[in-house]
């Protein structure tokens, strides 16, 4: 979704959530009551040409999970590259997925741009792009859904999580930023945090 979108409105002042460069929403900032008029008339204008309007407009939205059995981010790693190198041995497309039971009901929404938090021994540490959400069935016949994922493994700042059933919705908002390069940001962890991510095999 491009532009501005103006999510919450207090009096005369508002937040507003930016769409960055990598076409996810970034941290917006305040702005005077005519200028929140002016995003109002603007999304006005967007919901004309999608036809959307009010709850149906889309806004990104992520999704959380707990990556059961795996210990750190390298032993994710090898085991999406295992199976990869397997499907396509057997002729199969080479593709990475999660099955689970429940198709999201914001679908378009979590397709707008939205991302796979993996929760590792607790903690959040890295990302993967939602590509498409797949409906099959099974041969016992009953519906599940399919999370296919982009390849790219992107770290994140770990931040601590708990225990849950299932997959979330992670709001833009709540979601751990970018770790990026990892160079560029070692000098500004702690020993403890430094020591934490060696352990988890995060770098």
């Amino acid at each position: 979704m491009a532009g501005q979108r103006v999510v919450r409105t207090s009096r005369i002042v508002s937040m507003l959530w930016v769409v960055g460069r990598s076409g996810l929403p970034i941290a917006g900032a305040v702005c005077t009551k005519s200028v929140t008029e002016g995003f109002h008339a603007a999304g006005a204008r967007i919901r004309r040409e999608t036809g959307k309007t009010g709850e149906e407009a889309s806004v990104s939205v992520h999704l959380i999970k707990l990556c059961v059995g795996i210990d750190s981010v390298t032993h994710l790693q090898e085991r999406q590259a295992w199976r990869l190198a397997q499907q396509k041995k057997n002729g199969q497309k080479p593709e990475l997925f999660h099955r689970t039971r429940q198709m999201p009901r914001r679908r378009d929404d979590v397709l707008d741009g939205g991302s796979l938090y993996w929760v590792i021994k607790g903690v959040v540490l890295v990302r993967q792009r939602i590509i498409d959400l797949r409906e099959v069935r099974g041969d016992d016949g009953i519906r599940r859904c399919d999370i296919v994922l982009d390849k790219i493994l992107v770290p994140t700042r770990p931040r601590p999580r708990r225990a849950f059933q299932g997959w979330r919705y992670l709001h833009v908002e709540d979601a751990p930023k970018d770790l990026g390069s990892l160079s560029g940001d070692m000098d500004q962890l702690s020993p403890e945090m430094r020591s934490e991510l060696l352990e988890l095999g995060l770098i």
